[in-house]
């Protein structure tokens, strides 16, 4: 019985595909986020936005995003991701949920582009938005 032998090239090709998958999946799995420079900066995979805390304009928790319709990113269970746009008022909205059913971070900035961000965890997207919330306080202060 003469065995046939699977080409490299076939096998190399399925690995790359799995590794692409997986790594996809980790990338978009959680939001990281980070305050630095007078900068927040969040990535979830292929979204990334930075924002400075000088251009919040507010900052406010909320129980649901509000229905928008899709440019660009994905749902996947509670998950939300991507950029959006607003019908109401014909303006992008960034989302970067990891989960639905809790509360989320409503960020606005630069006048109307609008930003909704949460974790898994509930704790951190709280100490987020207390952050948020000083900074928003010390800006207002500055302007007075």
């Amino acid at each position: 019985m003469s065995r046939k032998k699977r080409h490299w090239f076939w096998n190399f090709l399925i690995f790359l595909t799995v590794s692409f998958c997986i790594s996809a999946f980790v990338l978009h799995y959680k939001n990281w986020d980070e305050i630095e420079n007078g900068e927040l900066k969040i990535l979830s995979g292929a979204y990334y936005q930075r924002l400075p805390l000088d251009n919040i304009d507010s900052v406010m928790m909320v129980k649901k995003i509000p229905e928008m319709e899709r440019a660009h990113g994905f749902s996947w269970l509670a998950r939300e991701k991507g950029v959006f746009k607003d019908s109401l008022t014909d303006t992008k909205v960034y989302v970067f949920v990891d989960d639905l059913r809790q509360q989320k971070i409503r960020l606005v900035h630069d006048d109307s582009l609008k930003l909704f961000i949460n974790f898994t965890d509930s704790l951190k997207t709280q100490h987020l938005f207390e952050e948020l919330n000083e900074a928003l306080l010390a800006n207002q202060e500055k302007l007075k």
